[in-house]
């Protein structure tokens, strides 16, 4: 081999393993370190500190100081019966924390005649307490009575149920429903907290229970589906979970592939691969005109959005990671990089600091973010024509997916409702992670699907602050749909209609559906038993 090409090979296997260095830095990382993004510049060694220059002129400047001793003493240490009268507001909100009043007896007035003294105030003290458990169950007793003239037998008829013929009531299936997809408590530690209770249940009877109420919710999540669909903005993501046998011990690696409206509407679909069509199937065929579709650089979107005539724009938070992880490699150029982002996502702040909305935040946006987007992209432009990096450096590959992805990532500056990143959608599939890490996996597709349809309507209401007890009933009234076709959609009718095509098992009974269950508690009764 001559020289030319020993030297082309060193260069080749140099370039390779920095490649590999670089890998394996980032596995260790999401192994072993932080996993937050967060840039702190260097400081500069040749400035000072204002604390470290006012240290020195003090010390320059200062008088020797001069002590007097104090005689040590003692102080009487103050006494508390532990009132609540100098605090400002309770820990607690008492309209939705049940509370327990205890009257505790004044040892001065035992023996004495209520006449011989007085009550002239109180003090209240509160304390935090668990009770060993929650469940209760509910007796109805009904009388059966004879008519003496007609010489009949009559009995009231039993207090209807969600699910027909169910031994459960609907505070028993809710609470089912928030512990498993709220607080990520798989059914099988359900089913022993209950064994502990006392209770003689079979595990298969929850499954069976947590799939029925699910296919009850199905029409409000595709009602809420459709009214993503009609909005202006949609942001869409995608996140692996393993659902179904793939074969010998194996499970099948599907994907919840979330869509985000701009009501705070969210929805989980379920698809089993990551293929670009699941798009199309989750959106439709066709969107409205001026329809903008805000994702990351994933190739399924673009091809959608051409498909479709729609926008697409894109995160420049997937596009600030790929130079966060180059900082090792290239930290002169990537620092750079990072601090000129940085001060576009200052005039984000900025602008949810004024308020801004509407014309008012694309003035600014166009008088203040522009200039900034406009001066690093010139940047990008100057790093390949001045630097000899090499196709495989890590900074070399984030500012090609950056200079692919110039016209995406300006849309929102024209856009006053297209966000500048996805992260708020990454916010709202957080719980797929964790319950993930929890129950491992879903042993069917369908089982998945279930885990979409509860995790879309917690997620919607979840930004309203609605007690997750009343989540179920509550989903479809916190955002409420713009359009007049989602609207329709919405509409309790509409649910009963779709309700009616489902198997008679599943369906409610005497008219009452989804969506009047939901909306109004189920008696007086029922509303003690989810409030304790």
């Amino acid at each position: 081999m001559s020289v030319d090409n020993i030297m082309q090979v060193l260069r080749l296997k140099t370039a390779t393993i920095a490649s590999l260095e670089h890998q394996l830095d980032w596995f260790k990382r999401q192994l072993f370190g932080k996993k937050s993004e967060r840039y702190v510049p260097e400081p500069d060694p040749q400035q000072m500190h204002l604390g470290q220059l006012l240290g020195e002129l003090a010390a320059a400047g200062a008088a020797p100081e001069v002590t007097t001793p104090v005689p040590a003493h003692k102080r009487r240490r103050p006494r508390s019966d532990f009132a609540d009268e100098g605090r400002e507001a309770p820990f607690f909100d008492e309209s939705k924390v049940p509370v327990q009043i205890i009257e505790v007896p004044n040892p001065e007035a035992q023996g004495l005649r209520p006449e011989q003294y007085e009550v002239i105030g109180q003090k209240v003290s509160h304390r935090l307490a668990q009770r060993p458990g929650s469940y209760v169950v509910i007796k109805y007793v009904r009388p059966v009575i004879k008519r003496r003239d007609t010489r009949t037998l009559h009995c009231a008829s039993a207090p209807l149920s969600v699910l027909e013929g169910s031994r459960a009531d609907v505070s028993f299936i809710v609470g089912l429903m928030i512990d498993k997809f709220r607080y990520h408590l798989p059914l099988y530690r359900q089913h022993q907290r209950l064994t502990d209770a006392g209770f003689t249940l079979s595990r298969h009877w929850l499954t069976q229970l947590l799939q029925q109420a699910c296919e009850l919710l199905a029409p409000i999540v595709e009602a809420q589906l459709e009214s993503i669909c009609a909005g202006h903005v949609i942001t869409m993501d995608e996140v692996p979970v393993k659902a179904g046998q793939a074969g010998n011990g194996k499970m099948k690696a599907t994907y919840f592939w979330p869509v985000y409206g701009d009501q705070d509407e969210v929805c989980f679909p379920h698809f089993e691969s990551r293929r670009h069509e699941h798009v199309e199937q989750a959106l439709g065929p066709k969107l409205a005109p001026g329809t903008v579709l805000l994702s990351d650089g994933y190739a399924a979107y673009e091809a959608y959005a051409k498909k479709t005539g729609i926008t697409n724009a894109q995160c420049w938070a997937h596009s600030r990671r790929g130079i966060f992880e180059a900082k090792d490699a290239e930290p002169l150029h990537a620092g750079q990089a990072l601090e000129q982002i940085a001060a576009i996502y200052q005039v984000e702040e900025r602008i949810r600091d004024l308020k801004l909305q509407g014309p008012a935040k694309r003035l600014h946006r166009l008088t203040h973010s522009k200039p900034l987007v406009d001066k690093f992209f010139d940047w990008v432009d100057q790093q390949f024509e001045q630097q000899g990096w090499l196709p495989s450096n890590p900074l070399t590959k984030a500012l090609a997916y950056i200079r692919e992805r110039r016209a995406e990532l300006r849309v929102f500056l024209d856009d006053p409702a297209v966000a500048i990143d996805t992260n708020y959608i990454e916010r709202a599939l957080r719980p797929i992670p964790m319950g993930r890490s929890n129950w491992l996996f879903c042993w069917t597709e369908a089982g998945a699907r279930h885990v979409g349809i509860v995790q879309s309507l917690i997620a919607t209401c979840r930004p309203a602050r609605h007690r997750p007890v009343h989540i179920p009933g509550r989903c479809a009234a916190a955002r409420r749909p713009t359009s007049g076709r989602a609207r329709r959609q919405a509409h309790p009718a509409a649910v009963e209609a779709a309700l009616r095509q489902q198997p008679a098992s599943l369906r409610p009974v005497h008219g009452r559906g989804v969506a009047a269950t939901a909306r109004q508690p189920p008696g007086r009764l029922r509303r003690r038993t989810i409030a304790s």
